[in-house]
């Protein structure tokens, strides 16, 4: 049997997941790798080894699979990453991704001066630590040499691009997340490149996409695939994630909470939020993604586990643990910021902490208002998206719809019904309706959900109170980080 196969280089791992021509996933592959953190505010992965994951991801696959062969590979990534190479395509630095906070202060210089308001309407992406865009910045300020010796500055998708198929291009969807890519014309932003003084041969070229390669073996990696199968370039890991729920349009907000978390709408044309409170990128033809991403998703679940509490339980024990605790924590509040953040507020320098701490609160109090406090943070960003909006539907994905309570919680602070399509294969499924859209095939196949959470009006007016004192709480303390 042939079949679709699909790549997703994530914060924290590479999936791969082969899906027949009705969208059924019939084969997949995952590889892991560290985050590290090797000074303050500084949070790096290592290229070498995300390619040696995409690179055994796609064997194994393949491998599992034959005789079938692929139809077609097409991608999805993580965006906001960067990494400077030299002329023989080898990393100078390693991978620097959206949780680096190190050009902190270049992104507050930026807001001050004005500029970050020009560029922000000019690109649809709000001023933060995240974007390459401050990155170069830091580097062209911290370590001149490098940054003058450098010949690209790219992102970890097309370093794999480059090793696996001797190109390297870039999609427009993670470009326009750069803070470079003006958003009108879908090609790097002249004036902002003179600003931070790099030249658009240090950057790779914008494609769309649906844009394909033929595969063809180049000197790099060996890979299972026959000569001559489209390599679609795909788009990033946002976007697939709503194109695989049919997360689109005017009524239906896509919310995702893996490592970090993420509200977004796809909607038709370019526009910017005049407050820079959220993002607008691209993803195909006339459609932007709209939504913010908050730093601090499940990561936070982990903190509490392995460096608060210190607990052997799994999270499963503690998700059961939290379930026993009303909605609202009995007063206790968590402001979830531990590793700064990025929408509604962008601020780098952000802290997280317990509020209303009592003699009676015990383990299982503070598992639920950390697990609450995440979904405020994304609360936070969707009652912007739903401004003038009619939502009816969340479609929730990423690694925390395993868990009803957390999807429970979901549903009653947004007060809509919440469905769920299956954690894993949503990224890379967005990749390969990407993929086959390139190659001129059907997607007309349906994903059923495959539970649906109705609102708890009692829980509903619980968290309503909560979430104001959540904002509130925020604004009394900013100052003070």
């Amino acid at each position: 049997m042939n079949y679709y196969l699909g790549v997703d280089i994530g914060t924290t791992s590479v999936k791969a997941v082969a899906f027949n021509g009705q969208g059924v996933p019939i084969g997949k592959r995952s590889f892991s790798y560290p985050m590290a953190h090797t000074a303050p505010d500084r949070s790096e992965l290592d290229p070498d080894e995300i390619l040696r994951g995409v690179t055994a991801c796609i064997n194994e696959v393949t491998r599992d699979l034959s005789p079938g062969r692929p139809e077609l590979v097409s991608f999805s990534s993580a965006m906001h990453s960067l990494l400077a190479i030299d002329e023989r395509e080898r990393p100078l630095t390693p991978c620097m991704i959206w949780a680096d906070n190190r050009a902190a202060s270049i992104a507050q210089g930026l807001s001050l001066n004005g500029k970050g308001k020009t560029f922000y309407n000019a690109t649809g992406v709000p001023i933060h630590a995240m974007t390459p865009l401050c990155k170069l910045l830091w580097l062209r300020r911290e370590e001149p040499a490098l940054f003058d010796s450098a010949a690209a500055f790219i992102g970890i998708k097309e370093y794999v691009f480059g090793h696996l198929f001797g190109q390297r291009p870039v999609d427009s969807s993670i470009a326009s997340a750069t803070g470079l890519l003006n958003s009108q014309t879908l090609d790097w932003d002249e004036d902002i490149l003179r600003y931070i003084s790099v030249d658009r041969s240090k950057l790779a070229r914008v494609v769309s996409p649906r844009h394909i390669i033929s595969y063809e073996r180049n000197g790099g990696p060996a890979l299972s695939l026959p000569p001559g199968t489209p390599i679609v370039v795909g788009c990033s890991d946002g976007a697939s994630a709503n194109l695989a729920t049919g997360a689109s349009g005017n009524h239906i907000m896509a919310v995702t909470i893996g490592t970090s978390g993420a509200a977004r709408m796809i909607l038709s044309g370019v526009g910017v939020d005049s407050a820079m409170r959220t993002f607008r990128y691209h993803v195909r033809d006339n459609e932007y993604i709209s939504g913010g991403a908050t730093n601090n998703g499940a990561v936070v679940l982990q903190w509490l586990k392995e460096n608060l509490l210190q607990s052997d339980d799994s999270y499963e024990q503690l998700f059961e643990l939290a379930g026993t605790v009303p909605p609202g924590s009995d007063g206790l509040l968590f402001i979830p910021y531990i590793l700064g953040e990025r929408a509604p507020i962008w601020n780098s320098k952000a802290k997280g902490f317990y509020f209303g701490l009592e003699i009676r609160h015990t383990k299982a109090h503070l598992v639920r208002a950390a697990m609450e406090g995440v979904i405020y943070a994304v609360y936070s960003i969707g009652k912007i998206l739903a401004e003038n909006r009619d939502i009816t539907e969340l479609h929730a994905t990423g690694g925390f719809s395993r868990s009803p309570l957390w999807l429970q919680m979901l549903a009653d602070v947004f007060n809509v019904k919440v469905l769920t399509f299956g954690e894993e294969e949503s990224a890379v499924m967005g990749a390969v309706v990407v993929g086959m859209e390139a190659v001129g095939k059907d997607t007309a196949f349906q994903r059923q959900p495959l539970a649906i959470y109705s609102p708890s009006p009692s829980a509903h007016d619980v968290y309503r109170e909560r979430v104001e004192k959540y904002m509130r709480l925020y604004e009394m303390v900013k100052n003070e980080f």
